[in-house]
C-alpha cells in the first residue's frame, strides 16, 4: 500500500464513478471498475521502480468502489421525483455515501473468512481481476510478458469502439440506440418486441455467466410475452391509442411491481441461507482477537490478517455519530422541526438492515460478481420495511400528507443502499487479494479512502446529469427534450413503492403476484434444478421483469456469445490459450463498458454547457427507421469484434497449429 497506489487509484475512481453515475440512471444497472482499475494501474506503474502486483492490487481496490458505491443513484433521484429536493445537496448526499460506505466495509470484515476462504463460492470477478493482474505482473523469472498477451491494448480497443457508437447515437443521433415494435396476438392482445444497441451492455453481458443470463431471458419471458399480452387482453387500448404506447404503460405501472415481488422474495431468501455464513463469521474473527491479545498476533499469516475486530466494532459505532447529524438535518428540513423518535429509528434500522443486507450482497456477488448483483432488490426490500415501519410511528404527520415521511424513507434507505453495494464489493476485492497474496487489512483501509473518494464526486455528477437530461417526473426545465430523460427505473419504482405505502394506496394485487412468483421459483431452484446441476439466479429473474426490454436483450446476447465463444475455445484450444483467450475477452468487454459510459458524461457536460438537449444532432427528420436499421448492423459488429477478442490467437499458438497442419498434411 503506496501513497501513489493510494493517488492513481484515487484518480481512476473519480472518472470511474461519473462513468457509472451515468450508466446506472439511463440503463439501470452500474459495473464493476474493479478489471478496467487493474489494467490502467498496470499499464502506468509497469514502469515504476518498485511497482508489482500487490500495489496494482492496492490501486484497483480503491477503484472498485466507483463500480458499487455509485449504485446510490438506484434510491437517491427519488428525492428529486417525489418533490422534496431540486438538486442535491452536497454533503448530505456525500454523507449519505461515505457513512454507509465505510460500515459496509466494517461489516464485511468478519464475513470474509466464512465466505471468502472457506465458503467455496467462485467471486467471478474477484478471480476475473486476479487473473489480470498477474498476467500484468512479470513471469516468475522477472521477465516481461510478450507482447501477444491480454492487456490495455484491448479495453482501449474495445473502448474506442463504445465510444463511437456512443458520439453516433446518443451525440449525433445518426445511429438508434434501440428498436421496439409493437403487434397484435390477436383480437385484443398486443405483443411487444424489441431490441437495445448498446455496446456497453453488450459488454454487460459478455462478463455474466450464462445461468445469469438465461435467468434474466426468463424474467423477459415472463414479462413481455405472458404478463404484457394478458394484461393487454384485459385491459385493451382505446381506438387510436399507440399499441407500444399502451403495452409499455401497463409494463410500467403492473408488471414491474410483479418484478419487485419477485426480487423482494428472493432477497429475503438470501438472508436465511446467510445467517449460518454470518455468525460463523464472527465467531472466527472472535477467535483471531483472542490470540492477538494473548500475544500470538505473529501466528498468523500476513495473507489472514484482517482488521482486528474491537477496532472494527468501534469504528462502526463512531459512524453513529455523523449518521446522527445527517438524520437530523435532513428530518428538520423534511418536516420543520426535529422528531427525536424518527432520528432514533433511523439510526437503529440502519445499522440493524444494514448488517443484514452486507451479509446477502456479499453472498451475490460470490455467486454473480458485484456489477450483476441486483441491488435494487434489496433497495426493495429496504424500502417496503422502512415505509411500514414509518407508517407504524405515524411519521406521516398526522395523516396530512406523505411527503415528508417518502422523503425520509428514501434518504434512509439510500444510508441502507450504501452499505449494501460495498459490502458487495469489498468481499469480490477480497477474494482477489486472497488469489494474488494481498495483506486484507490493508485492502480494507484502501477501500474506505475510495468511499471517500466516491461519495465526494456522485453528488455533482448527479447534478451535472440532471441538469443535462433530467430524471423521469423531476425534469430542471419545461423544454426539455422528453426522449433524452434519464429513466431512473429503480429509483423510479422505489419512490412508487414509498408514496404508495405511506400514503395507503399501493395496490399489493401485482406485488403479491411477484411475492408467489419468487417463491414459486425458490421451490424450483432448491428442489429440483439444484439436483439436476442446474442453478436458477431468482433475483436476475426479477430484474428481466421490471427492466426496459433495451436494456435486458442486449445484456442476455452478451451473455449467450460469452458462453458459445467459451464452448468453442474449449473444445479446439489449449487450456493456457482458452485462459489468455478468456482474459482478452473480459478486457474487451471493460473497455465497451467505459467507452460508452464516458461519452455519455462527457455528452451530459456539452449539454449542460450549450443549453441545447442535443447539441451535436445532424439527423435529418424521418431518419429514425434508417437509424434503427443502422443501429443493427453496428451492434452486429460489435459482437464480431467480442468473438474475434476470444477467437484470436497468440504467435505461439499459430506457430504450434500451423506445425500440427504440416505434419498431418
Amino acid at each position: 500500500m503506496t501513497l501513489r497506489g493510494l493517488l492513481l487509484g484515487a484518480a481512476i475512481t473519480v472518472v470511474f464513478t461519473a462513468a457509472n453515475v451515468y450508466l446506472g440512471l439511463r440503463v439501470g444497472t452500474t459495473v464493476s471498475s474493479s478489471i478496467s482499475a487493474a489494467v490502467i494501474s498496470m499499464a502506468i506503474l509497469r514502469f515504476a521502480p518498485g511497482a508489482n502486483v500487490l500495489e496494482n492490487n492496492i490501486v484497483q481496490t480503491v477503484a472498485s468502489a466507483a463500480g458499487t458505491l455509485s449504485s446510490i443513484i438506484f434510491v437517491m433521484p427519488g428525492l428529486l421525483m417525489v418533490g422534496h429536493w431540486n438538486g442535491f445537496p452536497f454533503w448530505l448526499s456525500a454523507g449519505v455515501c461515505a457513512v454507509g460506505g465505510i460500515l459496509g466495509v466494517a461489516y464485511t470484515v468478519p464475513l470474509r473468512r466464512a465466505m471468502v476462504v472457506e465458503g467455496g463460492l467462485p467471486y467471478p470477478e474477484g478471480v476475473a481481476a486476479a487473473e489480470i493482474l498477474r498476467a500484468g505482473s512479470r513471469n516468475e523469472d522477472g521477465t516481461p510478458h510478450g507482447p501477444d498477451e491480454p492487456g490495455v491494448r484491448d479495453i482501449i480497443n474495445g473502448a474506442l469502439a463504445s465510444a463511437t457508437f456512443g458520439i453516433a447515437s446518443a451525440g449525433l443521433r445518426l445511429v438508434s440506440e434501440d428498436a421496439v415494435r409493437a403487434f397484435k396476438l390477436g383480437p385484443a392482445t398486443t405483443g411487444v418486441v424489441g431490441c437495445g444497441f448498446s455496446f456497453a451492455l453488450l459488454g454487460v453481458g459478455w462478463l455474466i455467466s450464462i445461468s445469469v443470463g438465461l435467468a434474466v431471458l426468463l424474467g423477459v419471458i415472463i414479462a413481455w410475452v405472458v404478463a404484457v399480452p394478458i394484461l393487454t387482453t384485459l385491459i385493451p387500448a382505446q381506438d387510436g391509442t399507440d399499441l407500444a404506447a399502451h403495452a409499455l404503460g401497463l409494463w410500467r405501472s403492473r408488471v414491474r411491481f410483479i418484478g419487485a415481488g419477485t426480487m423482494t422474495v428472493a432477497a429475503v431468501w438470501s438472508l436465511v441461507v446467510l445467517a449460518k455464513p454470518l455468525v460463523d463469521g464472527v465467531r472466527a474473527s472472535l477467535r483471531a482477537l483472542a490470540e492477538a491479545r494473548a500475544g500470538r498476533a505473529d501466528a498468523l499469516p500476513r495473507v489472514e490478517r484482517d482488521l482486528p475486530f474491537d477496532k472494527v466494532v468501534k469504528l462502526s459505532l463512531a459512524m453513529a455519530v455523523p449518521m446522527a447529524a445527517l438524520f437530523v438535518a435532513f428530518i428538520h428540513d423534511a418536516y420543520g422541526f426535529t422528531r427525536w423518535d424518527l432520528v432514533i429509528a433511523a439510526i437503529l434500522f440502519s445499522f440493524v438492515l444494514g448488517l443484514l443486507v452486507s451479509a446477502t450482497c456479499g453472498y451475490m456477488a460470490g455467486i454473480i460478481g458485484s456489477s450483476h448483483s441486483p441491488i435494487s432488490g434489496i433497495g426493495i426490500v429496504a424500502m417496503l420495511a422502512v415505509a411500514l415501519l414509518l407508517f407504524a410511528l405515524d411519521a406521516t404527520t398526522g395523516g396530512t400528507t406523505t411527503k415528508p415521511a417518502v422523503a425520509l424513507a428514501l434518504f434512509i434507505v439510500s444510508m441502507v443502499l450504501a452499505i449494501a453495494t460495498i459490502a458487495n464489493d469489498n468481499l469480490q476485492d477480497l477474494k482477489t487479494g486472497q488469489l494474488v497474496g494481498a495483506t486484507p487489512w490493508k485492502q480494507q483501509v484502501a477501500l474506505m479512502f475510495g468511499v471517500v473518494v466516491g461519495a465526494a464526486v456522485i453528488p455533482p455528477v448527479l447534478d451535472l446529469l440532471h441538469q443535462a437530461y433530467g430524471f423521469t417526473g423531476a425534469l430542471p426545465r419545461p423544454d426539455m427534450d422528453p426522449r433524452q430523460v434519464l429513466a431512473a427505473p429503480q429509483a423510479t419504482i422505489i419512490s412508487s413503492l414509498a408514496m404508495g405505502v405511506l400514503g395507503g394506496e399501493l395496490d399489493w394485487t401485482y406485488l403479491s403476484i411477484g411475492f408467489a412468483l419468487g417463491v414459486m421459483l425458490i421451490l424450483a431452484d432448491t428442489l429440483v434444478l439444484k439436483r439436476l446441476g442446474f442453478r436458477l439466479p431468482v433475483l436476475a429473474v426479477g430484474l428481466g421483469i421490471y427492466l426496459a426490454l433495451p436494456t435486458t436483450t442486449p445484456t442476455v446476447i452478451g451473455a449467450v456469445l460469452a458462453h458459445v465463444a467459451r464452448r468453442r475455445a474449449r473444445r479446439t484450444r489449449s487450456e493456457a490459450e482458452v485462459a489468455r483467450s478468456e482474459r482478452r475477452g473480459v478486457l474487451v468487454a471493460s473497455g465497451l463498458i467505459v467507452g460508452e459510459s464516458l461519452i455519455g458524461v462527457a455528452l451530459a457536460a456539452l449539454i449542460v454547457g450549450s443549453g441545447s438537449a442535443a447539441p451535436l444532432a445532424i439527423a435529418p427528420a424521418g431518419f429514425q427507421p434508417t437509424a434503427e436499421a443502422l443501429g443493427l448492423v453496428v451492434f452486429v459488429l460489435c459482437g464480431l469484434l467480442l468473438w474475434r477478442a476470444m477467437a484470436k490467437r497468440s504467435d505461439a499458438e499459430r506457430i504450434a497449429r500451423n506445425a500440427e497442419v504440416a505434419r498431418s498434411g
